[in-house]
């Protein structure tokens, strides 16, 4: 599986007076897991229109603007787009574009019903697979609309043309919708939809001469499609997602200084005066000072270490906001066994 680094993004922001925010990046695990023995895969297209919706898709493709071939080339570079992000995906020894199997769509822009086991189960068998991707869906709608503005405009032999400008703006909506089928544990693992709008505008002294200015409007379409498939592959693996935490700032002269030393970026230092301030008299002083050290601690990439004090906080001394942080680091934890089951 492709290497994922650990980046630690830091952002402070003022929460309250005795609280600050600050914004820290962590690696969450993959939204979609698939079992360690699948290693060849097949994808498969199922947005081909069938007999009984031919009419309809073509009627579709009129009243939203789409040019005859859009749909399938889109098709084809939504699934190129996939294709070539799983093999960069060392975790595949083979990815395969099953293109010589015709399915066909009962419904137009809807997910159709899932394949039986019994067809998945003898695709994956004859092409030698352990697992479908399906294409279920690809639909590209468009709408047109005009805008008008005053202002004169100048002509060709530098005549003033008085006349309104026009400006027409188009907005493609592609939405792609995929199945992963597991046969071995008759697992559908996963079930995703994704709309991706792109959006052009042209201008001219008409509504035709500024439909006409609108250009590469089919490569842009094309180029989204093929991001599209890239975004979905995407979801077998891990990512980065920012999250917020609050820290205590007020206390005593030490909290002060360690608030000054967190926003240079000093966290080790500002962590030596909180831990200094664990062991102070006052018992809410003492708790602030345990919750922060569970704060230096996350950052420090120690969750287990961060849990502990946290849990200290709030057991020790009662400090409301730790037990909502001890719960937040539970869920890490649990993310952090799954991220590894992922990455073995």
């Amino acid at each position: 599986m492709r290497r994922v680094k650990y980046l630690l993004l830091v952002v402070l922001t003022m929460a309250s007076c005795k609280t600050q925010e600050l914004w820290l990046s962590v690696i969450e695990p993959a939204p979609v897991t698939l079992s360690r023995d699948i290693k060849k895969v097949g994808i498969i297209n199922r947005t081909t229109p069938s007999e009984a919706t031919k009419v309809l898709d073509v009627i579709d493709k009129t009243l939203s603007l789409e040019g005859k071939e859009l749909d399938i080339e889109g098709t084809k570079e939504c699934i190129k787009g996939v294709t070539d992000e799983l093999l960069n995906n060392s975790r595949f020894d083979e990815v395969r574009f099953l293109s010589d199997l015709d399915f066909r769509t009962p419904k137009l822009n809807v997910f159709p019903v899932p394949l039986s086991w019994e067809i998945v189960s003898k695709v994956c068998k004859e092409t030698g697979t352990d697992a479908l991707f399906s294409l279920e869906m690809y639909d590209t709608d468009t709408r047109l609309s005009y805008s008008t503005g005053g202002g004169d405009k100048k002509g060709a032999v530098g005549a003033i043309l008085s006349a309104m400008g026009t400006q027409a703006n188009m907005e493609t909506i592609v939405k792609t919708g995929w199945r992963i089928y597991d046969p071995a544990g008759q697992i559908i693992a996963d079930e995703f939809i994704f709309p991706q709008s792109v959006v052009f505008t042209g201008s001219g002294l008409t509504p035709m001469v500024a439909a006409a200015a609108l250009i590469g409007r089919k490569e842009a379409v094309m180029d989204v499609s093929n991001k599209a498939g890239h975004g979905y592959a995407l979801r077998l693996l891990p990512f980065e997602l920012r999250v917020m935490r609050d820290y205590f700032v007020k206390g005593t002269q030490n909290f002060k200084i360690a608030k000054r030393k967190a926003r240079v970026g000093q966290w080790d230092e500002a962590g030596a005066l909180w831990e200094q301030e664990t062991k102070n008299p006052e018992r809410k002083i003492a708790g602030r000072a345990c919750h922060n050290m569970g704060i230096i601690s996350e950052i420090n990439g120690d969750v287990d270490g961060a849990l502990a004090w946290a849990q200290k906080a709030y057991v020790d001394y009662n400090i409301r906001k730790s037990l909502e942080y001890t719960r937040i680091l539970e869920n890490r934890l649990m993310k952090r066994e799954i991220l590894e089951e992922q990455q073995q």
